[in-house]
């Protein structure tokens, strides 16, 4: 869940002409580490409190990938036909959309040796960013809960170390560590192709209706245990106008999420940074699809994907392959989603 800023050095904080601060202030938004306990205001957190255990047993820290089977894989490694490889995730690079205050800073410092008579010589690189939280990023089961309480009824407590922090090998439950490589059927959902334009117009929320159309148009079907990208167009201003990309995007709203969800899919990816539209339509709500994919049924969401390599290789249904990093602790994975045809 990221509103970007437009630059590497020019925030983007404001959001309706109210403040960043302010508008997280008044929905009381809770930001700790890289988790995001959502706090609704007063009237919203007077519901009782949620049952988010796990279906799949109460020491579960893997979510939804339970779901992808033996079967599972075997069904999508037959989808492939042309062994063509593509990769959809975009380059981590200077200039890219960031959240806040959050960095991108890769430096290549000198060059080391000659060691030897043969004259042996190497590179490396220094990287300082929110390495699980930048450019195309998945999102873990430890980044996002609705008050103080994660995914399988962890409390933001029990994630935390003696001195209230995340310490120093990260959140202690619900790590991206946990989760394991995804090798299951890949779904392009092509919205803006269905709905006859490049590009979604901001703030535009996808319905069950249009996920329906485009599915139909198509001729396919969401299946259990699949991971679906939503293609909306708005992946076109990556690195091109940043501001208007960082400004608001159009997504899925909360009934298309749940549409989702009752499909049991392992993922949901997109080519915008929140998955869902933003400003939501309820002034009142911040971001509940992260929360009804993340917390409640522990579906991952994977953001800022190139979604536009999907289409333009007509690539509808395919073998999708990612592994997130396994980073002890951390909320979320860098790394490029892959598909096979």
């Amino acid at each position: 869940m990221k509103p970007q800023r437009s630059d590497q050095g020019s925030l983007y904080e404001m959001h309706e002409g109210i403040s960043r601060r302010g508008l997280f202030s008044r929905l009381g938004l809770a930001l700790l580490g890289g988790a995001a306990a959502i706090r609704m205001d007063d009237a919203l957190a007077q519901a009782p409190a949620e049952d988010l255990r796990s279906p799949f047993g109460p020491d579960d820290q893997r979510g939804a990938a339970n779901r992808i089977t033996p079967a599972k894989v075997l069904e999508a490694i037959r989808l492939v036909r042309q062994g063509k490889v593509l990769d959809f995730g975009r380059v981590y690079e200077k200039g890219m959309p960031l959240y806040g205050n959050r960095v991108f800073a890769l430096y290549t410092p000198s060059t080391g040796g000659p060691f030897g008579d043969n004259k042996a010589i190497y590179n490396d690189e220094l990287l300082t960013a929110q390495i699980g939280q930048v450019g195309t990023q998945f999102d873990g089961l430890a980044h996002v809960g609705i008050g103080d309480t994660f995914y399988n009824n962890t409390r933001l407590s029990d994630m935390l170390d003696a001195a209230g922090a995340g310490g120093a090998d990260g959140f202690k439950k619900l790590g991206v560590h946990n989760v394991g490589p995804i090798v299951t059927r890949g779904v392009l959902i092509d919205v803006a192709g269905y709905k006859g334009v490049a590009q979604l117009p901001p703030r535009y929320e996808i319905t069950p209706a249009d996920l329906e159309g485009a599915l139909q148009k198509a001729r396919l079907e969401v299946r259990p245990a699949d991971a679906v990208y939503i293609h909306t167009g708005w992946g076109s201003l990556w690195m091109k106008d940043n501001a208007t990309f960082s400004g608001g995007e159009p997504g899925i709203g909360i009934e298309a999420g749940r549409w989702l969800v009752s499909r049991q899919i392992v993922m949901c990816g997109s080519d915008n940074w929140g998955i869902e539209v933003v400003p939501n339509p309820n002034p009142r709500l911040a971001f509940p699809v992260h929360q009804e994919f993340i917390p409640r049924h522990g579906i991952y969401n994977h953001e800022n994907c190139a979604t536009e390599v999907l289409v333009q290789n007509d690539a509808r249904e395919f073998l999708l392959m990612f592994t997130p990093l396994k980073l002890k602790g951390a909320t979320g994975s860098p790394g490029a989603p892959i598909a096979v045809v």
